[in-house]
């Protein structure tokens, strides 16, 4: 019995690991993670999974489940952040997509914001996880980057407005906060997912940024509703939360339907690099920065006094001093406008290049 449990296990972690496009092998550490935030029951029944989505049709013929066990299954599964349930637009069906571990299981056990000692729990392992996942890529370096290039960029960077120095080309709508706002009827705002992640590990946000600022767009945000992983909330005072995060030095990702961004927009982040989960990776040297950007930043070296405000505010450490001026890498710059919105001198703009994509690899770490 303990030998078919074992196996039960192992093969709900494979099942949440091919869910996603981003390696994630199975340890017992994520067994211990999955056991901490599911039942047997459940893991049994995401086994039917065997494409992460399934349409509420589909998994009737595949389960033959009384249509109230199926739809209390579902909804606890809903409810745990295990599976996201929204209609589809075409037929109207309910749609059920398995998250995958990373992006996806790791949000949403954080994105209420509790603090209780099961969200500790959870917390550690995730941790524990990510340390794991840095010692497998220095131990396979050159192989696992390599692998890396091969996979959709995470997410997609939009630029502190007013800092856009835009010419006579103009910005495209969807690369505007605002814009974007007003494309969606229904937005939801939650808690940060990794900086309560952070502080559930007593690490916390080294800018002492707020945490209610992760955004979620149209269904999803129903979801997010629906779910009390969060709360509506309306365009005016969405507005005023970006701009507090600007003033905080914080990045607006965007994250796209299935990292793909001819979808959709899922949701928005405020990302500061101590405790977002894609740049943690990157400087802990699990993965790459990998992104899309239509903006890279420029100094104007006549203004420039050298102050050195755009290096500490840089999340991607891209800026130096040399000789008494910012100079930019520009194969590092992900065009999120920190910089520009910080100079006190007004001596950097960005400028439309794009898009382009970014992908800056971690460093290659010693004795490993």
């Amino acid at each position: 019995m303990p030998e078919d449990l074992d196996k039960l296990w192992y093969r709900a972690a494979r099942t949440i690991a091919k869910a996603g496009k981003m390696p994630i092998p199975i340890s017992s550490t994520v067994i211990e993670l999955l056991k901490a935030i599911m039942t047997e029951q459940q893991a049994k029944f995401i086994l039917h999974f065997k494409s992460p989505t399934l349409n509420i049709d589909q998994i009737k013929e595949i389960t033959r489940l009384d249509d109230d066990i199926l739809n209390e299954i579902l909804n606890d599964l809903m409810n745990r952040g295990i599976i996201v349930g929204v209609p589809s637009r075409t037929t109207g069906l309910m749609v059920y997509r398995l998250l995958p571990m990373w992006p996806g299981l790791f949000e949403y056990q954080f994105l209420r914001g509790t603090t209780t000692d099961h969200d500790k729990k959870k917390a550690h392992l995730f941790e524990k996880i990510f340390e794991e996942l840095r010692e497998g890529t220095q131990k396979n370096y050159d192989t696992i980057i390599e692998q890396f290039k091969k996979f959709p960029a995470l997410d997609r960077i939009i630029p502190v407005e007013e800092q856009i120095d835009i010419g006579a080309e103009g910005i495209l709508p969807y690369e505007e906060i605002k814009s974007i706002i007003n494309d969606y009827d229904i937005i939801a705002i939650s808690n940060c997912y990794c900086r309560t992640e952070k502080e559930l590990v007593n690490d916390p946000c080294k800018l002492n940024a707020p945490k209610l600022n992760c955004f979620f767009f149209d269904k999803s945000a129903q979801f997010v509703v629906q779910h009390n992983f969060g709360k509506e909330i309306s365009k005016k005072d969405a507005l005023k939360v970006f701009r507090e995060a600007e003033d905080y030095g914080l990045v607006h990702k965007v994250f796209h339907v299935h990292l793909d961004t001819t979808n959709n927009i899922e949701a928005i982040c405020n990302c500061c690099k101590c405790c977002c989960g894609p740049f943690q990776m990157y400087y802990q040297g699990i993965m790459p920065i990998h992104t899309i950007t239509s903006y890279i930043a420029r100094v104007n070296m006549e203004d420039c006094i050298g102050c050195g405000t755009c290096v500490s505010k840089c999340p991607m450490e891209t800026i130096e001093l040399v000789d008494g001026v910012a100079v930019i890498d520009e194969a590092k710059c992900i065009g999120c406008g920190v910089c520009a919105h910080h100079c006190p001198e007004n001596a950097i703009e960005l400028e439309r290049v794009g898009p382009r994509e970014v992908f800056v690899p971690p460093k290659k770490q010693s004795n490993n």
